[in-house]
């Protein structure tokens, strides 16, 4: 089961007192104090790894807590630190905290750490209070309790292209027959319940992440049909393929589908609809086809139009060209935004996967 939104309750690690002590030796029948130092507590750290899918580990396992921090010893013996909650989240997890409703953090970038919450400071041995009027302290302090929260983790996809369209479009289809990407393909509405991204590839360095989102349908804005959690993952999409069904195979106009769509993207209210776009037309072996797009043409003008078939084939490698044209940097400008480190915030590969 694909979770994209939980609510966990997270506890960094409390600090280790602080200790008491006075060296006792033979021949040394007051050596003072020698009281250490607690140790820290422990962090709760997210870590960003492509290789989590998910937030469905966090479903099961919505506690965590990281390791207390060891008390301070005699002989001046520090307590040792306590270890850390490191946790895998995928790629485009929001973090909120669920008390003020504040983003606490965005992870994005793979193999990035942050930390979420931070663990106690170790208490003071009475080592540390000793002065020329005080030779044998009896104080030390107790450690910090480490930080505590509830947040909700929520995950939006990272993908170059996002694929949008109604239910039956012909999406799933498309990323089936670009990439590795298996999402289920069936004869009826809403077969593709959560989001499959598949890596689209041209020779051995270049590559696009294309993300197959479920149907959209109209009220999505307002939430239908699970309407929010469905947009979001196109939020951070640099551009978006309308799939439209031109053969209107589930008796709709297919010019009422695109002008729905731009709505629902407009209504749903984080700057959708000014992202670039392109419509693909499928289903072109239907017999409808022709007629539609014709239609289509005419009341649709001043956007790419591509017409394909993810039966027969037809158009894909056309429409292919374009994306790597459009929307993947070449190799040269690749080479030159890693060499210019100032540059690289205006390629197109590094806000998506490399920011």
């Amino acid at each position: 089961m694909f979770v994209d939104e939980v609510e966990v309750i997270w506890k960094a690690g409390d600090g280790g007192d602080g200790c008491r002590s006075f060296r006792r030796e033979k021949f040394i029948p007051k050596g003072g104090p020698d009281g250490g130092d607690g140790g820290k507590g422990g962090d709760v750290i997210l870590e960003c790894s492509p290789h989590v899918g998910d937030l469905q580990d966090f479903r099961y396992k919505p506690h965590a807590r990281a390791k207390n921090g060891q008390k301070g010893m005699g002989s001046d013996c520090y307590g040792k630190n306590g270890e850390d909650c490191v946790l895998s989240v995928p790629p485009g997890t929001v973090i909120f905290d669920v008390y003020t409703g504040q983003m606490v953090a965005e992870i994005l970038k793979p193999g990035s750490r942050t930390i979420i919450l931070k663990g106690g400071r170790g208490g003071l041995g009475n080592l540390h209070f000793k002065s020329a009027t005080n030779q044998a302290p009896t104080q030390a302090t107790p450690g910090q309790p480490g930080e505590e929260g509830r947040f909700k983790l929520v995950l939006k996809t990272i993908a170059d292209v996002g694929l949008v369209g109604f239910p039956n479009a012909g999406k799933s289809s498309l990323i089936r027959c670009y990439t590795k990407a298996q999402p289920k393909v069936a004869n009826y509405p809403f077969t593709t319940l959560h989001p499959s991204v598949g890596v689209l590839t041209e020779g051995e360095h270049r590559h696009l992440f294309m993300a197959d989102i479920p149907g959209l349908i109209e009220g999505a804005s307002q939430n239908k049909g699970l309407g929010y959690r469905f947009l979001r993952h196109i939020e951070r999409c640099q551009a978006l393929l309308m799939v439209i069904d031109m053969a209107g195979s589930d008796v709709r106009e297919p010019w009422q589908d695109y002008e729905t769509l731009r709505q629902e993207l407009n209504l749903y209210g984080t700057h959708l609809t000014e992202k670039p776009f392109i419509i693909v037309a499928n289903k072109s072996d239907l017999p409808e086809f022709a007629e539609n797009l014709k239609k289509f043409s005419k009341k649709i003008k001043n956007v790419p139009i591509f017409s394909i078939s993810c039966k027969t084939g037809d158009g894909l490698s056309e429409l292919k060209g374009y994306l790597f044209q459009h929307f993947v940097p070449t190799l040269e400008s690749e080479e030159q935004s890693s060499e210019n480190p100032d540059n690289s915030k205006d390629s197109h590969s590094t806000t998506s996967h490399e920011a």
